[in-house]
């Protein structure tokens, strides 16, 4: 777990240190593209593509539009704000999911420490947006970058949502991998496209290693690794866990680019990871507690 949550932090760094050779539109299609070539492999190896005959699609076309949306935004904030930034503001995506969850399953209503959690960490998102600071001392391109971040985070919840809401909550984990990852690959492709961001490519070892990286390591050998975990470990403890993710992202993007950190993005960001440790960990904390 704390291999993938490094690799998993690194990916916005990545992205932001190719951005100049490879726009960010760009490498989230082309490693879209590697990562469902490869899963469509797996899956014609080892079997998964059943789940088309069970009436997914739907489903499965609307969770690969938000997963393009999801990488679009973070693209497009990674333009205008920190890699740490989009890190933590990213993964506000299990509050999102947790709310809309709540409404639309009873099984999964909401518990009195969750909405704390929740309320933490929107508290949270209000320090880190600049608490404290004046409006004529804010960076208006970095609190666009922060908003695109955010809304990333939400496009990702919301996918949760169509996932577990629907009838790719009983697909083979491969073909909702596959229909995220080819949605997001055309969609993506379309628009860079059209921003003529195709014909800017240069092909450097840099550009090139962060397409690869992002593609088979990311997106297919790391998804691999976590769906095995969860198979052996329950899901609420790997989720605990699952949130060092942002914390590498901040530090690998202090280490690596350089990045400032100010004090209210840093107390933001503590009120965050723990309103989402309080929500998504819930059950984990409430069987620690009852043990003691």
């Amino acid at each position: 777990m704390i291999a993938l949550c490094i690799t998993w932090g690194l990916q916005q760094v990545a992205i932001k240190l190719a951005a100049a050779d490879i726009a960010p539109v760009m490498q989230a299609s082309a490693r879209s593209g590697i990562a469902a070539l490869l899963v469509a492999l797996l899956m014609s190896w080892r079997g998964g593509w059943e789940g088309l005959r069970q009436g997914t699609w739907p489903a499965g076309l609307l969770a690969g539009v938000l997963f393009a949306l999801e990488f679009l935004l973070i693209a497009l904030g990674l333009e205008r704000t920190t890699a740490g930034h989009i890190a933590v503001f990213l993964y506000t995506s299990p509050i999102f999911s947790a709310l809309g969850l709540h409404l639309l399953l009873p099984s999964e209503r909401l518990r009195r420490m969750q909405w704390l959690g929740i309320g933490l960490c929107f508290v949270g998102i209000a320090v880190a947006f600049g608490g404290g600071i004046s409006l004529a001392k804010m960076d208006s391109r970095m609190l666009l970058g922060d908003a695109l971040g955010l809304l990333a985070g939400m496009s990702w919840g919301a996918t949760t949502v169509v996932i577990r809401a629907s009838k790719l909550s009983e697909a083979p984990p491969s073909l909702t991998l596959f229909y995220q990852l080819a949605v997001a690959f055309v969609l993506l492709l379309l628009i860079a496209v059209v921003n003529g961001q195709v014909s800017r490519v240069e092909l450097t070892p840099l550009a090139v290693g962060s397409v690869l990286f992002q593609g088979v390591l990311v997106s297919f050998i790391s998804y691999l690794i976590w769906f095995w975990l969860l198979r052996r470990y329950l899901a609420s403890n790997l989720a605990v866990f699952s949130f060092m993710t942002p914390l590498f992202g901040v530090t690998l993007g202090v280490l690596i680019l350089k990045e400032p950190l100010t004090l209210n993005f840093v107390g933001g960001a503590v009120l965050v990871l723990l309103g989402i440790t309080l929500v998504s960990g819930e059950a984990w904390i409430r069987r620690w507690l009852q043990s003691r």
